[in-house]
């Protein structure tokens, strides 16, 4: 690949084309495939990614919020949008960009048959969200009465999906806990839909559901942090391939004596004659304090430097004495073989999926296609 000539994050379709091929294979031909492409697509770009998904045959595709979702539609995506966190102030939006909605509340469910009523609506797709201990959104079983009548007694919504999500699929030690959410989810499904003259679709499984319980996919699977190289699985990660690898370079080199110090505040002091490399982006671009103080670091010409002192708003500044570079070298902050970004994330006390949706907007977005 080129050398960056400046703080770029690379997006790699052909990563994300072997990432959703490994996650189809995982389960059945007949089973359809919700993509999930939230929050900029998790830190990429939603657009660039759901065109490539598309073109690969996702059936489906998800958003957080409404404006995520009309983006998408904007930019020619066609296929059905499930919109996860709706908001009442929306509806009629959602209705006029063809979006789906996650109706997961009585009041929520009321007031977008309201919607659909006072713009004439008949069978307008809506999802249904049941709680099976997750416990954020979501009808409780005692509630499945309720729902049955509302959604008997109008013309104007029909059930796409019927969803629920797992709390804990990626630890072996909530086995117990996530097999008794699948079969509530199994009760609470078939409880709802036994009047229904029509087979929704039904979908528990995320990323790590469809890697640990593959006979829970029912008709639908819906996946994130997977497609973009994450399977929250020390075993599976290498069968996964990172999306996204962050990139910058060294704007200058400078050497300091002992007892010279670097940063706000002063936190590092030097020991001994050090060169020190400072790096044109900081926590408005998504690396946060957290990484400073030599907690993590970044590779340059494929040896390792730590960052060194406070990571500031727009520089973060790097330890480079044993390694031989000039001012203008490319730096590998994550992502690629180098440094995998679960490595990064958990040398700063968090996890991956903070890290790549934190790579903020003024960061440059390069497309490497497949």
């Amino acid at each position: 690949m080129p050398e960056a000539k400046e703080t770029v994050l690379e997006i790699n379709l052909g990563n994300l084309a072997h990432n959703y091929r490994f996650l189809r294979s995982k389960i059945d031909k007949d089973v359809k495939f919700l993509s999930v492409v939230k929050a900029h697509a998790y830190g990429s770009d939603s657009v660039v990614i759901a065109r490539k998904l598309e073109e690969l045959g996702t059936d489906y595709f998800a958003v957080a919020y409404v404006e995520e979702g009309i983006r998408l539609r904007e930019n020619g995506i066609t296929k059905p949008i499930l919109v996860l966190h709706p908001q009442f102030t929306h509806f009629e939006e959602i209705i006029e960009h063809c979006l789906e909605p996650n109706l997961y509340s009585e009041k929520i469910l009321c007031s977008f048959i309201a919607t659909a009523e006072k713009l004439k609506q008949k069978n307008y797709p809506v999802h249904i969200k049941l709680n099976t201990g997750l416990n954020r959104l979501g009808f409780d079983q005692p509630e499945i009465k309720t729902v049955k009548e509302l959604i008997k007694n109008t013309p104007t919504v029909k059930v796409a999906s019927i969803f629920s999500h797992l709390a804990a699929s990626e630890d072996w030690q909530e086995r117990d806990f996530t097999v008794g959410q699948i079969d509530l989810f199994r009760k609470m499904t078939w409880e709802l839909i036994e009047d229904l003259e029509y087979e929704p679709l039904l979908h528990i499984c995320n990323t790590s559901g469809v890697l640990n319980y593959p006979k829970a996919a029912f008709s639908m699977v819906r996946t994130g942090i997977g497609l973009y190289g994450y399977g929250n699985d020390r075993n599976i990660d290498p069968e996964l391939k990172p999306v996204g690898t962050l990139k910058t370079i060294i704007s200058q080199i400078r050497k300091l004596n002992k007892g010279a110090t670097v940063g706000y505040n002063r936190v590092f002091k030097v020991e001994k004659p050090t060169k020190v490399a400072t790096l044109p982006l900081g926590h408005a671009d998504g690396i946060n304090r957290i990484y400073g103080k030599q907690k993590a670091g970044v590779f340059v010409n494929g040896k390792y430097a730590p960052i060194v002192g406070n990571v500031c708003m727009d520089i973060i500044m790097i330890d480079v004495t044993d390694i031989d570079c000039e001012e203008g070298d490319e730096v590998v902050v994550f992502g690629g073989p180098q440094q995998h970004p679960v490595d990064f994330a958990k040398a700063g006390g968090t996890i991956s999926y903070e890290l790549i949706t934190g790579v903020q907007r003024r960061v440059t977005r390069k497309v490497i296609p497949e």
